[in-house]
């Protein structure tokens, strides 16, 4: 197989930062992406419609010259969520879920829950409007190994959302376990689970090949290989319940190279290509459509795009670095070569 045509794609999960960050970073995911669910952590987060159609208004102006791309804006759940903050970005169009981060589990996430049996009237609200959950699913606390917190946070937390409000739709985020995996392909339709191009291509190890690799680091922390086969497996295995969902995360070369390095791999250069590397790999495109382009709209209850895109096998070198304020940015697999290359859009 030499070419691959698509519907054109979508990305279930997206950092897109702001300002001149944003700016920088915007035009590689709208080239690639007609839609894609933008991530709510920025400071101060987005936490209620007014802060999200603002936000949604600066990318749009941000967007490339005739980019047809869409946001679809999510809040913050924090402890003072409201049930009519819920209201009210349910009935907007342009606010498609809120978002759950345990206080501390990620970049920007200090102002996380800190009890999710707080928001117990919050997602009764969701569940009676059939308003989507995104949650990050990690458990915090210092007693939990970091390896350790997607699989507690299922049984901690997931389990007792899912019990107490059966009705209500999860997405959980870039999951990077065997268990995850699991745990999503044995529950109903109401729960589906997006996966990185990352955590299909790196397990643990590419972190510390011949020294510490701050720009392989990102939370959830990449597993052993025996997880990184697992999500593989469902990324390609035809379950119209895991989708794809970049959770692309820029910082510049100076925040990632610190002593106190940010969590966060930056894909969105290449994200369509990473993804059909990963195809490769499995062996098995045959599902590689309804992974990138048709399972995503479906669970949210959206039309698939009409417009197409077309990668075809090609060498190519990823570029050591990207312009970005401050420092440059250094995207995922910098400097190496990939063989699958993006041709046509006729994302319309």
């Amino acid at each position: 197989m030499n070419e691959l045509t698509i519907t054109t794609p979508d990305d279930w999960h997206l950092h897109l930062r702001d300002s001149s960050r944003m700016e920088a970073v915007v035009g590689d995911t709208a080239r690639q992406f007609r839609r894609a669910i933008i991530m709510p952590n920025l400071v101060p987060p987005v936490r209620n419609v007014d802060d999200a159609r603002a936000y949604r208004e600066r990318i749009l102006a941000a967007l490339p010259p005739g980019s047809h791309f869409q946001p679809l804006m999510t809040l913050y759940l924090t402890d003072n969520t409201s049930p009519a903050d819920i209201d009210a970005a349910s009935d907007s169009d342009f606010v498609f879920g809120a978002k759950l981060y345990p206080a501390g589990a990620t970049t920007n996430s200090d102002a996380g829950v800190t009890d999710i049996a707080r928001l117990d009237a919050v997602f009764e609200r969701m569940q009676a409007r059939g308003f989507m959950l995104q949650v990050h699913g990690e458990a915090t606390g210092s007693e939990i190994d970091v390896f350790d917190r997607e699989k507690v946070f299922i049984e901690r937390s997931l389990e007792r959302i899912r019990a107490q409000f059966p009705e209500l739709p999860i997405v959980f985020e870039h999951i990077t376990t065997r268990d995850a995996v699991e745990y999503v392909a044995a529950a109903d339709d109401r729960l589906a689970a997006t996966i990185t191009p990352h955590h299909l291509l790196i397990n643990r190890n590419a972190m510390f090949a011949g020294g510490i690799r701050p720009h392989n680091y990102c939370l959830p922390i990449a597993k052993r290989e025996v997880h990184r086969q697992a999500l593989l497996q469902a990324a390609s295995g035809g379950n119209r319940r895991f989708f794809a969902g970049t959770d692309s995360a820029p910082h510049s070369q100076s925040d990632k190279e610190s002593a106190c390095g940010c969590a966060g791999i930056y894909s969105a250069y290449s994200a369509l290509e990473l993804y059909a590397e990963a195809f490769e790999e499995a062996g098995d495109f045959s599902h590689f459509e309804a992974f990138m382009s048709l399972s995503g709209p479906a669970f949210y209850g959206l039309e698939p795009n009409t417009g197409t895109v077309t990668l075809e096998r090609r060498e190519w070198t990823v570029p050591a670095t990207l312009p970005f304020p401050d420092s440059p940015l250094i995207p995922f697999r910098a400097g190496e070569v990939l063989h699958w290359k993006l041709r046509g859009n006729t994302n319309e």
